[in-house]
């Protein structure tokens, strides 16, 4: 059989790289092929249209091993399996302990319990935790940060009258001390008294981590995918500085620190930035030589501890890209976003419910986000082989691309003093905060697209009574709320357009779009159908046609249907025949728009004609100016 598959392989010519090129230059006829094909993403690096097997050449990266330093394949030899999360927040820690014996049983291994510190006891602490085999799941806990070492005090009190082998419990703590100055604006205590006594307090559980790096809030602020690497690395290398110049062991601080990332819907660049991050992360644990704290055979040619070089790394899909409108969208986004995390080799992971931009998830969208992690484990078996994208050209690629600029801007901040310094600045705020805005506008400009929000939405969808939830400023936005530093500014990428069809909503009236199709079918198909979509974000009514003989009779369809906007939509060479007497027609009885930008555009203009909608517009701006006008 194998000499078969080598005569029938021997049978086509080797096509070297110059070949392939020469073929994609005849097919761009005098195109740019920088131009048209080799894509600079928002991370600053080029991505080219094909990769062969010579581009791996040089690439120190591949020569790693799953379960190896430095890890970039992962952490795990002989799996690629992860932890299914599910958030359970306690108001009554019966209620909590019920919910959580119940999705135990379906498929859930990771629980994550937020508390109340005002609750919070040895009894309240017995009854959450009540039928929970601690050894068998994975814990972990949130509450106030000025109560976090009275917690672990509880946890390990109960841990120990329950007779727990200690070494067997897994979980965290989320303790995070710069993640509640960069999303809350507030600093409160000694960060690194607070950060000695929490893990003096949890000294007999090895595998408990309290240390937290929460990069996904920089996700959820629309950084982009460079900037939350290296702002997360330069965040947890803060924790490895000002604790090991405290008198902790190295190997110890490392082995406390949990990372949370994002991840958003660019497949291929979260796959790599998974990678790229555990690969950093061990070279940064190593540069401080931690030294084994107890006797293991993973060390490094100087007796240096390889597990304190581990990356942990837990993983939620991004909030930045959900929707209110079209929710059930958020479905698929938050799919293909698992996948990429879980093809990463994350050690955990809580994937969304669909419809968290609007209310408390209930129970079938939390069934429905665990189901999409089960779906890639028990159909797709994404937890059966270590690293499927190792090999891979581009994939390699593009870890190695992004682990460079993380790597620089990690450096960078690094050399300004360090994570808390920048925070104290707002230095990584303010360039965070830039890349939201930037992204906004990308959102406006259709550069950058939310099905369902500014593409093909829904048109006869309502909102009825859900209306976004969004993140609170510190206090609530009461009076008097004074911050310590600058914060990270936490709109999603669709608040505008949904605050723009809320407002066509509450108006009352929806204005009604009529598409004046005539002349060239191709072209006012077309047209017809990006006016449509065009007009339908911001709520509009819209009226398709297959086409009409004359435009007055195009206009009178549209006066009888009392319609409040007509576009007319044909050619760009037969514009300048029909526009001026389409618009004169309907003398000033709806807003006349040209589906659009032909050449003849100033001639329209001096006529009288001012609106035009095509792909070099700002959408969210013109649709903003459109109602305006028609919901006075």
């Amino acid at each position: 059989m194998a000499d078969s598959k080598e005569k029938l392989f021997s049978d086509f010519s080797p096509v070297s790289t110059d070949q392939w090129m020469d073929k994609v230059t005849a097919d761009l006829k005098g195109a740019d092929y920088e131009k048209k094909l080799v894509w600079k993403t928002n991370e600053g690096f080029k991505v080219k249209p094909f990769y062969r097997m010579e581009d791996l050449d040089g690439l120190k990266s591949i020569d790693s091993l799953p379960g190896e330093f430095p890890y970039l394949r992962g952490t795990k030899k002989n799996s690629n399996a992860w932890l299914v999360r599910q958030e359970v927040r306690v108001e009554s820690p019966e209620t909590a302990n019920a919910k959580a014996l119940d999705i135990l049983n379906k498929g859930i291994d990771s629980l994550s319990f937020h508390i109340k510190a005002k609750d919070m006891d040895a009894a309240y602490i017995e009854t959450l935790l009540k039928d929970i085999c601690a050894e068998c799941v994975e814990l972990n806990f949130s509450v106030c940060q000025g109560h976090v070492v009275d917690l672990a005090n509880l946890l390990v009190a109960y841990f120990t009258k329950m007779k727990y082998d200690l070494a067997k419990i897994h979980g965290s703590i989320d303790f995070d001390y710069f993640g509640k100055m960069i999303a809350k604006g507030k600093e409160k205590g000694d960060k690194v008294e607070i950060a000695k006594a929490l893990i003096e307090a949890v000294k007999d559980l090895p595998f408990f981590r309290v240390l937290n790096v929460h990069a996904i809030s920089l996700n959820n602020a629309g950084a982009y995918i460079s900037q939350e690497l290296g702002y997360a690395l330069a965040w947890g290398n803060e924790y490895m500085s000002m604790l090991t110049e405290a008198g902790l062991p190295a190997a110890l601080v490392a082995k406390k620190i949990k990372f949370h990332f994002g991840v958003s819907s660019n497949y291929f660049l979260e796959i790599a930035k998974f990678r790229a991050a555990r690969l950093l992360w061990a070279n940064i644990v190593a540069s401080y030589k931690p030294m084994c704290v107890r006797e293991c055979d993973n060390k490094g040619p100087n007796g240096e501890c390889r597990c304190a070089s581990k990356m942990k790394v837990h993983a939620e899909t991004s909030t930045f890209n959900l929707t209110l409108y079209d929710a059930h969208v958020n479905l698929l986004r938050t799919q293909t976003e698992a996948m990429s995390a879980a093809l990463g080799g994350v050690d955990s992971m809580t994937v969304s419910p669909f419809d968290k931009t609007y209310q408390t998830p209930d129970d079938f969208s939390e069934r429905l986000a665990r189901n999409q992690q089960l779906l890639l484990k028990e159909e797709s078996h994404f937890d059966k082989v270590v690293d499927p994208a190792g090999g891979s050209y581009y994939i390699e690629n593009l870890t190695v691309s992004i682990a460079q600029q993380a790597w620089n801007l990690f450096l960078s901040v690094v050399e300004a003093g360090g994570f808390y310094s920048a925070l104290k600045a707002g230095t990584v705020q303010a360039a965070v905060n830039e890349s939201n805005t930037g992204r906004h506008k990308a959102v406006a400009q259709r550069r950058e697209i939310l099905l369902g929000t500014n593409q093909y939405p829904n048109f006869n969808e309502t909102a009825g009574q859900k209306r976004p939830i969004e993140a609170k400023p510190c206090c609530g936005g009461t009076d008097g709320c004074q911050k310590d530093v600058n914060v990270l500014n936490f709109d999603r990428a669709a608040s505008e357009f949904e605050t723009l069809r809320l407002e066509t909503e509450a108006s009352g009236k929806r204005p009604k779009a009529f598409m004046l199709t005539i002349g060239n079918l191709a072209m006012r198909q077309a047209r017809a159908q990006y006016a449509c979509n065009f007009l339908g974000c911001a709520g509009y009514e819209v009226v398709d046609n297959l086409g009409f003989e004359t435009v007055e009779a195009g206009v009178e369809a549209a006066m009888a249907a009392n319609a409040d906007i007509v576009v007319l939509c044909s050619s760009d060479d037969e514009y300048a025949e029909y526009a001026v007497p389409a618009f004169k027609a309907i003398d000033g009885r709806a807003l006349f728009i040209v589906a659009g930008n032909p050449a003849c555009t100033d001639e329209l203009k001096a006529e009288g004609i001012e609106n035009f909608i095509h792909v070099r517009v700002n959408v969210l701006e013109t649709l903003k100016e459109l109602n305006a006008k028609l919901l006075k």
